[in-house]
């Protein structure tokens, strides 16, 4: 298993083995694995049982995968509201 360094915003930080950014959102870039992408909802192939990315550090990760950050706002106490406020941003962006 790789290493995996987290993004860090002041004193808060990405939860390791959360993985609701793998799920919730649309991806249509290329993604090893996905070569169309995938759809809002649907796990990522290259995510871990352990909720872990294995591109993680990997130049072959998504570029949108390497721009998002750990946003309070967005990722809020714990897993499920992440996953929720991703859910309820992809609903709405469509």
């Amino acid at each position: 298993m790789s290493s995996h360094v987290f993004a860090t915003t002041n004193t808060a930080a990405c939860r390791a083995g959360c993985g609701a950014c793998c799920i919730a959102p649309s991806i249509s870039s290329y993604i090893p694995g996905m070569p169309n992408g995938k759809p809002a909802g649907v796990r990522c192939v290259q995510l871990s049982d352990d909720n872990l990315c294995r591109l993680f550090g990997d130049p072959s990760r998504p570029a949108v995968c390497e721009r998002f950050d750990y946003d309070a706002e967005v990722c809020g106490e714990h897993r499920e509201e992440a996953l929720a406020t991703l859910n309820w941003l992809e609903s709405t962006t469509r």
